[in-house]
């Protein structure tokens, strides 16, 4: 399989492992008891997070055998975080200032120009 359609299997299954994530943990408050803990064991989307962090391990691990690390880590974390702040203002209505987004912008144009090097 071609290495950009890996890492972009990666990277989805990781952006959406965090969405998971943060969809389970919506009206759950944290604490270090049982019944907190019973809640996170029985928390399909916290299993769903899971699965698919294990699942983009996987799929990362075949992308660096074929991609140098200083190409496919920049595309990873960019592309991915691009897909996590969208489907944050989408699914959890978060809002960004202004200055996030020309950070955002910022960061992708740094990553752009390093992996024109690789």
């Amino acid at each position: 399989m071609n290495q950009y359609v890996l890492l972009a299997i990666a990277l989805t299954l990781n952006a959406c492992a965090n969405i998971f994530i943060k969809a389970g943990m919506r009206g759950m408050a944290p604490a270090a008891d049982t019944r907190f803990l019973l809640q996170v064991a029985a928390n399909g989307w916290l299993w769903a997070g899971v699965l698919s962090f294990g699942a983009a391990l996987a799929f990362y691990s075949a992308v660096l055998a074929k991609m140098p690390l200083s190409l496919a880590y920049p595309l990873m974390t960019t592309i991915g975080f691009a897909i996590v702040l969208v489907a944050s203002a989408v699914f959890f209505h978060e809002r960004l200032q202004p200055a996030q987004y020309a950070g955002i912008g910022l960061i992708v144009v740094g990553v752009w120009l390093a992996a024109r090097g690789g």
